[in-house]
């Protein structure tokens, strides 16, 4: 390769070994005619192996990944007939780690001097980790624009059997697409090995604070339930639910009164968890929506709804229990 200034500082022996050292770039030559690979310190390191003088291709196909091995000699072997620059991305696995190389160099035997090829190894693992998780982020963007997409589709339906004007439907969908927003903005990733989910109680409390917010309402919506994290499913289905739930309360029940109280509790037993849905006051109760959007939304893990007769020593009363595994 011609430099235009052999001379200058930059290519002293002394120098390019720095710059290759801060470089992170491990060295290789390789004997086309008997298939032998020297290596500089940094490649040995790279590759896990103890240094020696020289290593045969078979010595480092040993360390490549079973699913990469064949392609990389192929890939090595084809370099031959490749002009100019090429790159070769492979696994390779050292104890129980798995590390990204990525094998440079110059093809076309016209590249070959004194009968060997020369190059370098990068370690792109960090770059492959990178590229990998952006195509899960997309992949996992994509599955739930579509989920959104569908449950949307969903809600229209069920909003549109059970208003009689544009201007309810709009109202009525635009709430439910709104609790639904709510509900997604808590989900995150939760300590514990709970994976990504929103606390329950936050959840709730999220979902609630609109009618806790209404003036002559407020103080009069009570939470308590168990400490839990709550996956993306449960959390779509709970925040359509307790949305038709609070938005009755305000047109029926306790919340329609203004002596009216409600109470969401809740109990854990073994897998289960059972929330409980209490007003006190109101002037009649329906489950028929929530029932409804419970059936269009809801994943396996909400079961079952039930209503309760009123108690004679508490006043009226309305329960319902969602059953979640």
């Amino acid at each position: 390769m011609p430099f235009s200034d052999p001379h200058h500082p930059l290519w002293k022996p002394e120098n390019l070994r720095r710059a290759i050292h801060a470089a992170g770039v491990a060295l290789w030559s390789w004997s086309v005619a008997d298939d032998r690979f020297a290596m500089d310190e940094q490649a040995f390191n790279l590759w896990g192996l103890v240094k020696s003088g020289e290593v045969k291709f078979e010595d480092l196909s040993a360390h490549i990944h079973p699913a990469d091995r064949d392609r990389v000699r192929a890939a090595f072997t084809a370099t031959r007939g490749i002009v100019g620059a090429y790159e070769i991305d492979f696994r390779i696995m050292v104890a129980e780690e798995i590390r990204w190389i990525s094998a440079r160099g110059l093809g076309d035997d016209d590249a070959l001097h004194e009968g060997q090829m020369f190059g370098v190894f990068l370690d792109v693992t960090g770059r492959k980790q990178a590229e990998e998780g952006n195509e899960l982020l997309a992949g996992e963007m994509s599955h739930r624009v579509k989920n959104l997409l569908a449950i949307a589709v969903g809600l229209t339906n069920i909003t549109s059997q059970s208003t009689t004007t544009a201007k309810e439907m709009a109202q009525e969908l635009t709430g439910r697409l709104t609790a639904l927003g709510r509900a997604h903005d808590l989900v995150r990733p939760i300590p514990g090995s709970q994976g990504h989910a929103a606390l329950l109680g936050d959840l709730l409390s999220v979902l609630l604070s609109p009618y806790e917010d209404l003036g002559a309402f407020k103080g009069r919506i009570r939470v308590a339930v168990p400490r839990m994290g709550v996956g993306e499913a449960a959390a779509t289905a709970l925040s359509l639910i307790f949305h038709e739930l609070a938005t009755n309360s305000l047109k029926y029940g306790a919340l329609s009164m203004d002596t009216g109280i409600l109470d969401l509790s809740g109990l854990t037993d073994d897998d289960e968890v059972t929330l409980t849905w209490t007003e006190r006051g109101g002037r009649r109760w329906s489950l028929r929506i929530a029932q409804g959007a419970m059936e269009a939304s809801c994943s396996t893990e909400v079961y079952r709804a039930n209503s309760v007769a009123p108690s004679p020593t508490t006043g009226r009363r309305r329960e319902l229990w969602l059953l979640c595994g």
